[in-house]
């Protein structure tokens, strides 16, 4: 199949969560989007857009389906504008969640005592859209590999909402630039890595000894030193004969190196569905 690379930067427009566990009452956020994330607005939208909500969730999972096998696409990482270009921020930098994470408080009311809920009171933690030190505007740097008869994933960009909370109108995003396409070798986030589609099946990305993983990475033949976490969502199964409404379904994906593990040799890997990584040996 041949791909095509497309450098996508979307400004962030409202204050973005991206669940990664609870401390105590913090729902925390994660520092950058995974590509499930990305795969389930685009898969959303496009959906939709062949004729209006639907209620039956094998509408969406074979659209999905088709979205895993003709877009490849890396995660999406918080970025500062310099000049024409964008500069990458990554989560595990000493400074980032100063800069970039803020968190809201709310509760439940009991209304006849007029007081705060018992065990209500919840804060949940976000990507800001403005920096905290400068007040500079957020975006989010990523690269999508298009390959034959994809969907048409440009026209609904303009209309995707990421993360959870959106029914408070967070994880709004416009996009800001799409650049490309390229064919050949496209150095990623500012030369931390390379993707290469020229006679591939899949895009793959290219690593030097001590880099950052910067996706989940599957465990199996990957040498890396860093944390690993278990991926696991809910997902809306209208089909299913049991746990079929939404939330209900509970997916295990496996377990990953999470982004931010440290490689210790040079390493090329496939892009996978949702964007995960797979390591693959050099031709």
């Amino acid at each position: 199949m041949k791909w095509e690379v497309y450098e996508v930067v979307l400004r962030l427009l409202s204050p973005l969560h991206l669940g990664c566990g609870k401390a105590g009452n913090l729902l925390r956020t994660r520092g950058y989007v995974p590509g499930r994330v990305l795969w389930g607005a685009l898969t959303m939208r496009l959906t939709r857009r062949q004729g209006g909500p639907r209620t039956d969730s094998r509408d969406y999972l074979n659209l999905g389906e088709k979205v895993n096998q003709t877009l490849a696409f890396t995660y999406f990482y918080p970025a500062l504008q310099q000049g024409s270009s964008f500069s990458p921020c990554w989560p595990w930098q000493e400074d980032f969640a100063s800069r970039f994470l803020g968190s809201y408080a709310t509760t439940a009311l009991s209304y006849p005592e007029q007081t705060a809920a018992e065990g209500a009171l919840h804060e949940v933690e976000f990507l800001s859209p403005f920096t905290a030190d400068s007040g500079k505007p957020v975006f989010l740097l990523g690269y999508l590999a298009a390959g034959e008869d994809a969907p048409a994933w440009r026209s609904v960009l303009a209309q995707i909402q990421l993360g959870a909370e959106r029914c408070y109108g967070w994880g709004r995003v416009e996009p800001y630039s799409v650049r490309g396409p390229f064919v050949d070798k496209t150095p990623i986030f500012g030369g931390k890595a390379w993707i290469e589609v020229a006679n591939h099946d899949r895009p793959r990305v290219c690593l030097k000894q001590n880099a950052y993983l910067l996706a989940h990475t599957t465990l199996k033949n990957t040498r890396a030193e860093g944390v690993v976490e278990p991926l696991v969502g809910r997902e809306w199964r209208s089909h299913n004969s049991n746990h079929c409404y939404a939330g209900q379904h509970v997916e295990f994906a496996g377990v990953y190196f999470q982004p931010g593990s440290r490689l210790l040799q040079k390493q090329d890997f496939q892009i996978g569905p949702f964007g995960v990584w797979i390591p693959v040996p050099r031709d």
